[in-house]
């Protein structure tokens, strides 16, 4: 039987894919279950997500009811309230009782309830409100969809742990009144944990500060990198697990060639082990790296471009120089004439608009491109 690939990306992953992160997965999982209210901070392909997913699965062994609602996903308010209260009612409640269950808990709020069948499995079960039409539907709507985590904790005599992904969205909502209506409801849940994920650390940072409702409100977690040793370690281990040997380096250098981000490791460390497979060696080095990452950049080479094109010439300049100079002194007056950028204001604010483009983000004193394959097509391929 052929060996399956090791390295897993693009999806939310089980525990054994995994580098580290003990610490962090047995500190929210203690927190959750004691009915914590906690702030998880991560910048993007971090693990964030597949990291909640993993300690969710850990606590519901433990006979823990547990949700997960991804907060980005709904286009409005109210349709984040349809997807959090159908998510609440539905936790582990069996499907003859859904209908009955649901309407025990939201009688105020008169919900519609349908089965819609699917080609394969079971019926799905829909919920929605038609009746909320103005802003003061949805906060009277609001108040009972956030009151529910407390009331289905103490019906079913069970802790809770609620994961809302994403959060930083919410404040799009209701003009950001939602914030003062969530905080106000889960003050009081003793029994219900909660964690508040968040993939844009400086959205998230704002919507912990003093003058916001959830100032104080629980302990924040920030997901640090792994450590560069454990992670080559772990990255060499699993190729070798799979019955393909590697050279010394190879692990640090697909680390380092990933920023020691996880997403970005994973992704061509399976890359690399795919095309090793495919070409029947059973052992990898730096010359197999290389020539995945030029692969990988050609087939990617359309997608950066178009990228690239959308740049105003002032950005372009500057995110070139960002990956040159390794994200560091980029407002320097040596730097800024090595690369013939305007003055510090103007890169100032091409920074900032690469920012919020996500083609970049900024750790500590650095700029980093949030893509490494990214960067690599810019270092190789524009002038």
């Amino acid at each position: 039987m052929a060996s399956a690939n090791p390295f897993v990306y693009g999806e939310i992953v089980s525990s054994g894919a995994f580098a580290d992160r003990e610490h962090e997965r047995a500190r929210l999982g203690r927190d959750l279950a004691a009915g914590q209210k906690i702030f998880l901070i991560s910048p993007r392909r971090y693990g964030k997500s597949s990291l909640i997913r993993d300690v969710m699965k850990g606590l519901a062994a433990d006979r823990v009811l547990t949700v997960e609602v991804t907060v980005a996903a709904s286009s409005s308010y109210v349709g984040f309230l349809e997807a959090y209260a159908r998510a609440l009612v539905s936790a582990d409640t069996p499907a003859g009782r859904l209908r009955r269950w649901t309407t025990e808990l939201l009688q105020a709020v008169r919900p519609e309830l349908r089965f819609d069948a699917q080609p394969r499995g079971p019926s799905r079960f829909a919920l929605a409100f038609p009746t909320v039409r103005t802003a003061r539907d949805a906060a009277r709507l609001a108040a009972e969809v956030f009151a529910l985590p407390g009331r289905i904790a103490a019906a079913r005599r069970q802790r809770m742990a609620i994961a809302l992904d994403e959060f930083q969205t919410i404040a799009a909502f209701d003009g950001g009144s939602v914030e003062h209506a969530l905080r106000a409801a889960v003050q009081d849940q003793r029994a219900v944990g909660y964690v508040f994920a968040g993939s844009e650390p400086s959205l998230m940072e704002r919507m912990l500060g003093p003058r916001r409702p959830f100032y104080k409100a629980g302990p924040v977690m920030r997901l640090e990198k792994i450590d560069e040793r454990l992670f080559a370690a772990f990255v060499e281990a699993r190729f070798v697990a799979s019955g393909i040997r590697t050279e010394d380096g190879l692990g640090t250098a697909i680390v380092e060639l990933g920023e020691n981000v996880p997403y970005d490791v994973q992704r061509l460390a399976h890359e690399t082990w795919d095309d090793v497979k495919a070409a029947g060696r059973r052992m990898a080095g730096l010359e197999d790296l290389h020539l995945t990452l030029t692969r990988l950049l050609d087939e990617q080479h359309t997608v950066f471009e178009e990228s690239w094109q959308r740049l105003t010439l002032a950005q372009r300049a500057v995110l070139r120089a960002l990956v040159l100079e390794n994200g560091r002194e980029l407002l320097a007056a040596e730097v800024r004439s090595r690369h013939r950028l305007a003055g510090a204001s103007s890169v100032q604010s091409a920074l900032a608009a690469l920012v919020r483009q996500d083609i970049v983000m900024k750790e500590d004193a650095r700029y980093l491109v949030s893509d490494s394959l990214y960067r690599e097509w810019v270092a190789r391929r524009t002038f």
